[in-house]
């Protein structure tokens, strides 16, 4: 996924002139075609987020649109008051793409954990954040983001994530995407854990529950719309994201079912990291299942709130 991100902003970078990448403390070979051909406009600042959102800020006001790319949490956490204030504040066309969104990081720990990524950006005005679930969503949205008049948040997985996607006809940034349709349950979810609530839709099917799978790739503005129609009738509406309950996905579609439909409260269950730091080390599926974020443990938890 990261490197289709990065593909698709040669290619645009190859049809606008105003397309400019920077670049934070990135590994060699990051985008050698760009750097060779186009050199002029790729800058590889090194570790600087905070100084490089200011000057993509400045590189936005005389009317380039700069797509600049680090890891998650150093490009949301860290710089957390430049993206407000040089960014945000002014509205700039500004694209910042996140490597690592979640727990992708795990074996350098808890300073590489992006964890609270949606809840900074999606507090913030006129920021838009977009969560693709594999290369092929991801390189039809990113070919959106050259005109789109706000930043952009593009959070992304680890890479070489399953392909699920192929099937869908068209992809808009702020419409989610209904993968099946629900009926005693709906499994709301963004990135990656897409592929997982496909995957729990299959076992619970075979308890003869019937789970649809919402995928929203837009968290902010979120596709009200389809939440509400898509969970009339539903037993259980569950969220399911790789953050921190607080503030991500299942805090937007509880105050899109607050502000449409109340009568929904008392059917939602999120499910996502607990609020605290990881304390373990290893990779990124070691600590989804030390997080409960295992198929299997999503299962139990969707049928004990059946039950209920």
């Amino acid at each position: 996924m990261r490197k289709t991100s990065l593909d698709c902003v040669y290619e645009l970078a190859k049809k606008d002139k105003r397309v400019i990448f920077v670049g934070s403390d990135l590994g060699p070979g990051v985008l050698d075609d760009f750097k060779n051909n186009i050199s002029d406009r790729f800058f590889m600042e090194g570790v600087a987020e905070q100084y490089i959102i200011g000057m993509s800020a400045g590189l936005a006001k005389e009317g380039f649109i700069p797509y600049v790319n680090t890891i998650s949490t150093f490009i949301t956490r860290r710089c957390y008051e430049q993206v407000a204030i040089d960014l945000c504040l002014h509205n700039l066309p500004v694209r910042l793409i996140g490597n690592g969104g979640g727990l992708v990081y795990a074996p350098l720990g808890p300073t590489h954990l992006a964890i609270e990524d949606i809840s900074l950006m999606r507090s913030i005005p006129k920021m838009t954040i977009i969560s693709p679930c594999d290369a092929y969503e991801m390189k039809n949205l990113m070919m959106q983001t050259l005109d789109y008049k706000s930043p952009i948040y593009i959070r992304l997985g680890r890479g070489g994530e399953e392909v699920i996607t192929k099937s869908v006809s068209s992809f808009e940034i702020g419409k989610g995407i209904l993968l099946k349709k629900p009926k005693e349950v709906l499994v709301i979810s963004c990135g990656t854990m897409t592929q997982k609530s496909l995957k729990v839709s299959k076992i619970l099917s075979e308890q003869n529950i019937e789970a649809g799978v919402l995928h929203i790739n837009t968290i902010k503005p979120i596709d009200q719309e389809k939440i509400i129609n898509n969970s009339k009738n539903c037993k259980l509406i569950v969220t399911l994201e790789e953050h921190v309950r607080n503030g991500g996905l299942g805090s937007s579609v509880l105050e899109c079912i607050n502000d449409n439909n109340k009568n929904y409260i008392n059917k939602i269950l999120r499910i996502g990291l607990e609020d605290k730091f990881p304390e373990q080390y290893g990779n990124q599926q070691t600590l989804q299942d030390a997080s409960g974020l295992s198929d299997t443990q999503i299962v139990k938890k969707i049928l004990l709130n059946l039950k209920k």
